[in-house]
Parts: C-alpha cells; structure tokens; sequence
C-alpha cells in the first residue's frame, strides 16, 4: 500500500499526547516532506532516516515522493523521537513490513546513521499518557535505555528496541503476530538508598533542628538566618533524609519530570530530590521556560526540597517568581505560541546571613553594617514573600567551647520516626499534610480554644499580621500539636508556632 499510518506521542510539559505519523508514497519528482508543525530537530529526520534505513539494509524508495504527516498539525513536535515511527511508515508505505501490524503499537526513538535507536527524553511521561488513556492496549516500543525508564510504569506493555533492524523484523509481512521477537525490559531494581549525611553530625543548633523537624511533619517552607559557617547548609542537606519514603505515584511523578529533561536516572528511583541552585539562577532557571518549555527548578524538586543558599543574593525576579508556586503547588509557563502546566508542590528550605557582612548578633565578631545597610539588605527579601515562608528560625553561632563539649544529638532515623508518626495523624485525620489545609478543612481540623484563639488574635493585631500569616501559623500550629500527639491546638503550641513568625519583619 502507499499510505501507512504509525502511531507515536509528542511531549507537552508533562503530558503526551498521542501523534498520528501519516506517511504517503506517490509518483512524481522524488522528494521527502514532512509537515505538521515539526521543529528543526524534527524536520532534521529525513536525512537520519533516509542513511538509517539504507544502513540497515532495506530499501529506500529513492524514486518516489515521499509525504509525512505529524498530525494533529495544531501541535508542536519537537526531537528526534519521530525518527523511529517515520522509518516503519516509509517501510510500511512502500510494502516492505505489514503496516496492519503496526496499528497495535506505539514507537519513539531517535535514529543514529547507522540505524541504532538512542534514547529519548520524557520516556516516563509518554509511559504514564498510554496507561491512562484510551488507547491503553497498545504496545510501546521505546530504544532500550528509555525502555528501562518506562518499565516503573505499573501494567504497561512494552517492549525494548536497539536497532532499526531489529524492530523492522518483528514486523515482516507475512509473519505471525508472535513472531515479535523485541525484549520485554525488566523494571530497574528498588533503589539502594544511599547513606545520607546524618543529622547527628550537627552539633547544637537545637532551634534550628526543632524547626526542621516541624517542617518535615507538615510540609512547611522554612527560613534559616545566621552568620557564616553556622550549620545552615548542613542542616539543609540533612533535612531530605528526615521526609516519609515516596509513594508509588509521587515517585513517578517526580521520575516523570526528570525524565522531561534527560535527568533521570533508575538507580535514584523513589528517592526524594534535592535541588541547590546557584544565587546567579535566573527567573527562566527556577520557575521553567524556553521554547519548547521546560521545567525549572521547582518542578525539578517536585515532592522532593529546593534549597536556596544566600537567599537575598538571588535576583529580585526570580525570588518572586516563587510566590505563586508556594501557594498553588504548580506553575503555568506561558509563551506567546505555547502554554506549558508543570506540578511544582516543593519544599523550600532557604538560608541567609542577616546582614551584608553576616555578623550581627555574632558573639565574637562585630557587625560592621549600618542600621541602614541592614534593613537594605534583609528588604531584598518581600513582604509578600516573607509571608508565604511558613517558619522562620535564627541558626546563631556556636562559641568554639560550647562547639566542642556539645554532645551529638539525635540521628535523622530517630527524628524520621517522629516525623512518620506525625505525618501519619495528620493523613488520617484529614487526607493531606498540614500546610495543605485550607477553607473550611483548616476551620475543622484547626480549630483553636478560646484561650488560644484570644492569644492568637491578639499577637496578629498586635504585629500586624496579614491574614495569610495568620493561617500559617495555624497549620505550623496543627503540626506542632500533631509532633506532640496531642488531639487539639493549645496555647503552647500556638505561642511556639508564632516565635517562629518573628526572625525577620515583612515591613
């Protein structure tokens, strides 16, 4: 026959969605079109495929003109993983495989020269997209190391592929369905956790530890404030080993958009992400962008921690570019042809000196900075997004003797368990983690005595906190009371919810 259709996905932020690959052969000058929307990269096929199948020992129909169609052709297409799918159509196109085979397949690959399947990106997500839609029978046949991602993807048929020879002989004409002889990949082994630095390690700093373990109980972002070389960092890094195991969803989600950028990698499987970005990191950087858009680094720490060292030397844009993700979980890139949705539910831990020269309040070192330069320098940081910083705790420095007769403290498998338990109340009582509730579920499952109430509504006129502040402390309050397995919100755990509110003023 001289029309062939392939069936094959693209990558739109974190869905695929399904891409027709029309291939017609016709008389006429020999030519190779390729319509449909398609990128550089994409349009670039034509030659691989041309050298891929010829390599391979088939047969090219130089004499015929040679039309794909990437349809629908509203959506853009981007890399080389049309590469696969237009080879078989041309083959199909031309007789050489039974195109009536092809219809109960899916394909992706990028094609060398020589005609080898290589990788491609967003593997997870193209796995996730077949799974849940209506098309869910067919069968995905991805190049071999992509295949290994797509396998974590429960119940999905799949199938392996190294070269285009290979695939092109499971479907000859004429030959029975089982005669497809691609391997089955074998899921990646469970992660092997690596050993992660232990919370131990830190000596002191009980405020700071008190206020990390809060934030892992609830979900809450935390500000750490503190002169040079007083743990901040290291606390930070220690804190992803204090947050519950994944679940199955959240691991593949978080595997998913990895994926998009060609950073997966199957040994990491299930374990939770840390992001450290640069100061330099531009607005683009964290939030996501480009063309075709990509996701930043808070969606690249999806489920997982984004830490931000020397937090006020970030550019001003980028820093506010953060408000909306912390209240919403998700960003939304818009660019004048293309509209990109990607999750971005991270935690954010943050550090930062409280003064330009990092001193103040140092036991042993006086602060040279003006009164001035202080509140310049603690004011590149917004109210607004003060605001949506659930805690606030100073990391002060340690004198070199209290430094060496300090005792270890606690180990992060110790301060997990705490952590778990917590979690776990708060899952049962309501369905989310705290620092998710909202409406009418805060109402409910916050709910305050009168004592505590009056405290609470007395310290927010007083301070003059926003309404947003005033929530926030209840839902650190809700954790505080859940760490202490206490059924209800008292006046102590408001009244330690609300010192961490007061490290930095949001004036």
């Amino acid at each position: 026959m001289s029309l062939a259709i392939v069936h094959s996905r693209s990558i739109d932020a974190l869905s695929a969605p399904e891409v027709r690959v029309e291939v017609h052969l016709a008389n006429g000058l020999p030519s190779f079109t390729l319509v449909g929307l398609a990128d550089l990269e994409v349009k670039e096929a034509r030659e691989r495929v041309r050298s891929a199948i010829q390599n391979s020992g088939l047969d090219f129909p130089n004499n015929k003109r040679i039309t794909v169609n990437l349809a629908p052709a509203d959506l853009p297409k981007d890399s080389g993983r049309f590469d696969l799918p237009i080879a078989l159509g041309i083959l199909a196109a031309a007789g050489q495989i039974d195109a009536d085979r092809l219809a109960g397949f899916e394909f992706a690959g990028e094609l060398s020269l020589a005609g080898d399947v290589r990788p491609v990106r967003g593997a997870l997500a193209m796995g996730l997209a077949l799974q849940r839609s209506a098309a869910s029978t067919r069968v995905l046949v991805l190049p071999t190391a992509s295949a290994q991602e797509a396998a974590l993807v429960p119940g999905l048929a799949l199938r392996a592929a190294e070269h285009l020879a290979d695939v092109v002989r499971a479907f000859v004409a004429g030959e029975s369905a089982a005669a497809c002889e691609l391997p089955v990949p074998v899921p990646a082994p469970p992660a092997v956790t690596a050993a992660r630095p232990d919370l131990r390690e830190v000596k002191g700093q009980a405020g700071a530890k008190r206020v990390l373990e809060i934030a892992a109980a609830g979900g809450h972002s935390v500000l750490m404030v503190g002169p040079p070389g007083t743990g901040k960092s290291m606390l930070a890094q220690r804190f992803v080993g204090l947050l519950p195991p994944l679940d199955t969803d959240e691991a593949l989600e978080s595997a998913a958009i990895a994926s998009l950028t060609g950073g997966f990698a199957p040994e990491r499987w299930a374990e939770r992400v840390l992001r450290a970005p640069h100061h330099t990191a531009s607005p683009v950087a964290l939030v996501g962008g480009g063309s075709p858009p990509q996701p930043g680094e808070i969606s690249l720490a999806h489920h997982g921690v984004l830490f931000l060292d020397e937090l006020p030397e970030f550019p001003r844009a980028a820093l506010e570019a953060l408000r909306e993700p912390l209240e919403t979980g998700r960003i939304v890139v818009s660019r004048a042809a293309r509209r990109a949705e990607f999750p971005a539910r991270f935690q954010l831990v943050a550090a930062m000196n409280p003064c330009p020269c990092g001193m103040l309040g140092h036991p042993q070192r006086a602060c040279r900075c003006t009164p001035e330069a202080i509140a310049r320098y603690q004011s590149r940081l917004s109210g607004p997004l003060l605001d949506r910083i659930d805690a606030q705790v100073e990391v002060p420095a340690v004198p070199p003797d209290a430094l060496a007769a300090a005792p270890r403290g606690e180990s992060t498998a110790v301060v997990a368990a705490r952590v778990v338990a917590a979690r776990s109340r708060a899952l049962q009582r309501q369905g989310c983690v705290n620092t998710e509730l909202a409406g009418d579920a805060l109402d409910r499952h916050a709910a305050l005595d009168a004592a505590a109430s009056a405290f609470l509504q007395a310290v927010t006129l007083r301070l003059g906190w926003s309404a947003r502040s005033f929530h926030r402390v209840l839902r650190l309050a809700r954790t505080i009371a859940d760490l202490a397995e206490a059924p209800a919100i008292a006046t102590p755990h408001v009244a330690e919810a609300i010192q961490y509110r007061r490290v930095l003023t949001t004036g």
